[in-house]
């Protein structure tokens, strides 16, 4: 059995916008199939074909609703197979994308009968296709491929359920009929599940129950994989029924069942509160159990309909959660489930998280609890947008130059061994930046260790942040209070920033260069004085804006001023602070100009500086790894659109001058990196 979709007076938001899409993607199917009907009688046979795979293309790669089971072929399958059907009646779609209906008998009980058929199976492929490549293996488990595949899954499932104890609908028959279509057909339990009690309805008890089926299951291995409160029932009788076992997993190991304990553990507090929805779970299936879950509960280990439900919850709309269920928010059952049993709920909700609630009354009862959250995914956006922008950045390189005309065997020697040296005093300098804005002593051989370890941090993260936060916590570990710490690390990229723009100011004056023409026209001058000039007015004349604005910059740069007072009675290292910073940005540019020189390119110092430091500007607003992909694009850009260096001497000459301060630092950086932890100095 599956219930029914959940439907009320006031049905939340997001049930609303997947009935809106849903109903979207019918018409554009309805107008795509009139198109076929009008191309059909002007050009015949090949417009139906095209119109048919354009249809059941789009279908099985991106999902949609898929063509009606014909009633009258399942009212005879049933028939076949022993049973008396007087009617049907739809009910709702799984999850999987299967169909269940209800099924009145002459003479005898109702059933719920699940269809499944081979192009439910392929619906939605590519969604599916994601979602494992995202997640890790447990989190999303790949599901049955054919109908007769299901049909054994299901068979095997209902016997391991059985055997387990857990009270749960039983299959009574497997129906094929002949067409591609699988009927399975259960047993109708009359009951309410728990979506459909009043939050004053949910006792101790009743919780205590639901976690004595769910613990039957894991103790033999079984995960019922779509905990929630349309699969929790109780019958006339009050039992405890479990339904809804479409994606259980057997043989399943901790990740899952402690997926399972965080789901309900959810769902409970959702209604309860986190107190007793945790303490409830503590009572049937032990600390240790609850515990090994915390790291579990956090969005990416809940179902779809879950996440949205908590984003209603933590959005303070619990009225409309539960107008979504056919509950009211007012009298008692809003009160207990607003409040609870010593207002629980209402801290939960104050807190804005409510799974955050769950694991601060979960710590409160085991104090060792792993807290930290699992990693469920395996690829993250970050590891997506990498390949994806180097991936364009080396075709870019591969089609857009003349990389042919290359010739690496001319390279001077003299000139890689200087560029080579360069990038070696980067280094040194580099660490003068950084211990310079820093008050207290350091030693000078663990801030260049430290430097050396961002070569290899700077592989995983964004150039910017991975230097920010690795010279943050190298300096607390190395005694410096934490606001200080963050303090004199952006006192630091500050002066950065402000030397690297004096410089450009500097070498563009000594270059020459000019703005072209075409970058100051009247059209770029009127779209971009309105874009400059409507914040500033709206900083300067809205007060809530200008609060706003002011906020954002006081809150960063709070501990700058007292910072910069503490340097300023020490101009020594100031002084080294400012001068390891301009000679950082002199060694790349030394490093950009020997390259080129090695390749055989010519240009003055102060050409080569405005090319590389624009480039650096462009390319570091890049959120890759290291700026892999946009610095070397925006650096050969700017030397042959700057610099007028040709593109075949451009092009290698960036890409060595990549290898010496980006790719060689990293294996070293590596070894540094490890020799830091091991001191406890990261």
């Amino acid at each position: 059995m599956w219930p029914g979709r959940r439907t009320g007076p006031g049905e939340p938001s997001h049930a609303t916008r997947a009935r809106r899409l849903s109903d979207l993607v019918r018409l554009l199917l309805r107008m795509l199939g009139r198109g076929v009907v009008l191309l059909r009688s002007t050009v015949g046979g090949p417009a139906v074909a095209a119109g048919r795979t354009i249809v059941l293309g789009t279908r099985r790669v991106l999902g949609g609703p898929g063509p009606q089971t014909a009633v009258g072929r399942m009212l005879e399958a049933l028939g076949s197979a022993g049973f008396r059907p007087n009617g049907i009646r739809h009910v709702t779609d799984a999850p999987d994308g299967t169909r269940w209906y209800h099924v009145p008998q002459e003479g005898g009980p109702p059933l719920d009968v699940r269809v499944i058929d081979r192009a439910q199976l392929a619906s939605g492929s590519l969604p599916r296709l994601l979602r494992w490549l995202r997640f890790r293996p447990g989190v999303v488990e790949r599901g049955p491929r054919t109908p007769r595949q299901v049909v054994e899954r299901a068979a095997v499932v209902a016997a391991a359920v059985a055997g387990s104890g857990v009270p749960a609908p039983q299959l009574l028959a497997t129906v094929e009929s002949g067409t591609g279509m699988v009927l399975l057909v259960y047993e109708q339990v009359e009951g309410r599940t728990l979506d459909q009690l009043a939050d004053a309805e949910i006792d101790d008890e009743l919780q205590a129950r639901f976690w004595r089926s769910v613990a039957l299951l894991h103790d033999r291995r079984i995960a019922h994989r779509g905990l929630a409160g349309s699969s929790l029932l109780i019958n006339h009788q009050g039992v405890v029924v479990l339904a809804g076992f479409g994606g259980t997993a057997l043989a399943a190991d901790d990740l899952v069942l402690g997926l399972d304990i965080a789901q309900l553990l959810t769902v409970l507090a959702l209604r309860v509160g986190p107190e007793r929805a945790v303490a409830a779970a503590a009572g049937a299936l032990g600390e240790e159990r609850v515990a090994a879950a915390v790291p579990l509960l956090q969005p990416a280990g809940l179902s779809r309909t879950l996440r949205a439900d908590l984003r209603l919850f933590n959005g303070g709309r619990r009225g409309e959660l539960l107008a979504g269920l056919g509950l009211t928010s007012g009298g008692p059952a809003g009160q207990a489930g607003a409040v609870g049993a010593d207002g629980a709920a209402g801290e939960g909700r104050a807190a804005g998280n409510l799974l955050a609630a769950i694991r601060g009354r979960v710590l409160e009862l085991v104090p060792g609890a792993p807290a930290s959250p699992a990693r469920l995914s395996r690829v993250r956006l970050r590891t997506v947008l990498t390949v994806a922008v180097g991936g364009c950045a080396v075709y870019y390189l591969l089609t857009g130059f003349p990389l042919a005309r290359i010739d690496v065997t001319a390279t001077d020697t003299r000139w890689l061994a200087y560029a080579l040296l360069a990038a070696l005093l980067s280094h040194p300098v580099a660490a003068m930046g950084l211990s310079g804005f820093v008050p207290e002593r350091l030693p000078f051989g663990r801030v260049l260790l430290a430097q050396l370890a961002g070569s290899f941090v700077k592989l995983v993260a964004p150039v910017q942040l991975a230097g920010v936060t690795l010279a943050v916590r190298f300096l607390q570990k190395s005694g410096v209070r934490p606001v200080l710490a963050v303090a004199s690390v952006g006192l630091s990229q500050l002066a950065l920033g402000t030397c690297r723009m004096l410089l450009l100011l500097v070498f563009g004056a000594m270059s020459g260069i000019a703005v072209p023409g075409h970058l100051v026209s009247a059209r770029a001058v009127a779209i971009g004085l309105p874009t400059v000039a409507i914040p500033v007015l709206l900083v300067a004349v809205v007060s809530p804006v200008r609060r706003r604005a002011v906020a954002l910059v006081r809150r960063p740069l709070s501990g700058v001023a007292p910072r910069l007072l503490d340097l300023l009675r020490q101009p020594d290292r100031l002084v080294t602070g400012l001068a390891g910073h301009l000679l950082l940005t002199v060694t790349y540019v030394l490093c950009l100009a020997a390259s080129l020189r090695a390749f055989g390119g010519s240009g003055g110092i102060p050409t080569v500086a405005v090319a590389f430091l624009t480039a650096h500007a462009v390319g570091s607003v890049v959120p890759t790894p290291g700026g892999i992909g946009a610095v070397e694009t925006a650096l050969i850009g700017t030397l042959t659109g700057l610099a007028q260096v040709p593109a075949e001497i451009a092009t290698p000459s960036v890409l060595l001058y990549r290898v010496l301060v980006f790719w060689l630092p990293a294996l070293p950086g590596w070894i540094c990196f490890g020799y830091l932890q091991r001191k406890g100095a990261l």
